[in-house]
């Protein structure tokens, strides 16, 4: 990579002794050489310059889904790889929920390697339970060994406490993560929004908001008995925040993330059943919505996520009873939250829950802000406009409800593994 020239950008990292001051940034040769308040002369350089452009350590996202390998017509490693530059981020925890599935050294030194030359690192989740169906822990010391960063069953909720119980008092021999999607299957109805006025309106079935938080207080339960660590992820209901808070409050080891589309709609935006804008959890309610902006202002919410998923035609171009659930998510996530960003809560904090706190949770070190640090940087631009279009797709899918509309805030470029890619 030859020099790359950072002009006058606003650092937000906190650990950093610029954070919130306007630098300028050298690089050469993948490595951050000079930081300076003053202007850098770099005639070689090539310069990444703006009307009020940003920069941090490299965003990290920690919920993707992975389709390489069985389903590439869907995503390949390669068009991940892209979507997720596009949309800023350089680091990316995958779901283990392919064909065969992520569950074996092998396959996630597969992940691992597939990504190596990429501008993206990818880290591989590996399945806690055999091929994803909750009945059967997997050798998951083996994976960790290996290189996995955390155990879910990924898309599939857990249903089996015992094994639950079983898999998070195994794991803390090696102090390993399990993430939870939190859903239960006996009281969502098979449904395909938000339980309430709109759906029956609709005449849809609906998931209401007790199938996801009881999940969620059952497991909490049990880790008061087992002891470790639980993510939930993906949570979407006021209720699920509040029970969240008070685990944290009784000193529990337990976090959460939220998708980042699940501030931009509610259940009354389904009225005209585009298919486009059913995700797993739903779309909910107002209160909803503001509860997670409180769980967001006061650390109760830990991370946002994409939720990147990727689907063909054939899975999308539905009855909306019929369509699979899930949306395309690296590319917009960002500017998805800022769209709707209230004004008492600052971008410092959006970054952080993009950057630090994955990276905590994963206990994956966070790359530094410094001389001599290897640069893996997100350039953005929170204030800018912008209208998404489908040319901005970089994913082999096209499923994002986002085609069309004006966002605002933008990920301009990643510096990452001594590449350079622009948005």
């Amino acid at each position: 990579m030859k020099e790359v020239l950072l002009s006058n950008v606003r650092v937000s990292n906190a650990t950093s002794p610029y954070h919130n001051k306007s630098v300028s940034i050298l690089i050469k040769d993948g490595t951050i050489q000079t930081i300076s308040t003053s202007s850098i002369d770099a005639p070689n350089a090539e310069n990444i310059v703006g009307d009020n452009l940003w920069v941090s350590t490299g965003w990290f996202d920690m919920r993707s889904s992975l389709n390489e390998p069985g389903e590439e017509f869907k995503e390949d490693i390669a068009s991940l790889c892209k979507a997720a530059a596009f949309g800023g981020f350089t680091d990316v925890a995958t779901l283990p929920n392919t064909k065969p599935v992520i569950q074996s050294k092998e396959s996630i030194h597969f992940v691992k390697q597939m990504s190596l030359f990429q501008p993206v690192q990818l880290h591989p989740m590996g399945a806690l339970t055999k091929d994803c169906k909750g009945e059967e822990m997997n050798e998951v010391t083996d994976m960790h060994n290996a290189g996995a960063v955390a155990f879910t069953d990924g898309t599939h909720s857990s249903w089996h406490l015992g094994v639950v119980k079983r898999a998070i008092m195994y794991m803390q021999g090696f102090d390993g993560l399990m993430i939870e999607l939190a859903d239960e299957k006996t009281l969502n109805n098979d449904g395909h929004m938000n339980e309430g006025i709109p759906s029956t309106l609709m005449g849809t079935r609906g998931i209401p908001n007790v199938a996801e938080w009881l999940a969620i207080q059952k497991i909490i339960s049990l880790l008061t008995y087992t002891g470790g660590r639980v993510h939930f992820a993906n949570i979407s209901a006021a209720e699920s925040v509040d029970l969240i808070r008070k685990a944290k409050a009784e000193g529990l080891e337990v976090t959460c993330d939220i998708a980042a589309h699940q501030v931009a709609f509610t259940d009354e935006d389904l009225s005209d059943f585009d298919t486009f804008k059913k995700v797993i959890p739903p779309f909910r309610s107002k209160n909803d919505i503001e509860a997670i902006w409180e769980g967001l202002r006061d650390g109760t919410i830990d991370v946002i996520v994409s939720s990147h998923t990727p689907l063909d035609t054939e899975s999308k171009r539905l009855e909306f009873d019929l369509a699979d659930g899930g949306i395309l998510g690296l590319e917009t996530a960002f500017a998805s939250i800022i769209s709707n960003l209230p004004k008492d809560i600052s971008v410092d904090l959006i970054i952080d829950k993009l950057t630090t706190s994955p990276r905590k949770i994963l206990k994956i070190e966070e790359p530094k802000l410094e001389e001599g640090a290897k640069a893996c940087l997100t350039v953005f631009a929170p204030e800018t406009s912008w209208t998404f279009t489908e040319n901005d797709i970089q994913s082999k899918s096209n499923n994002s409800p986002f085609i069309g509309k004006e966002l605002k805030g933008k990920a301009i470029a990643i510096v990452n593994k001594g590449q350079l890619v622009k948005a």
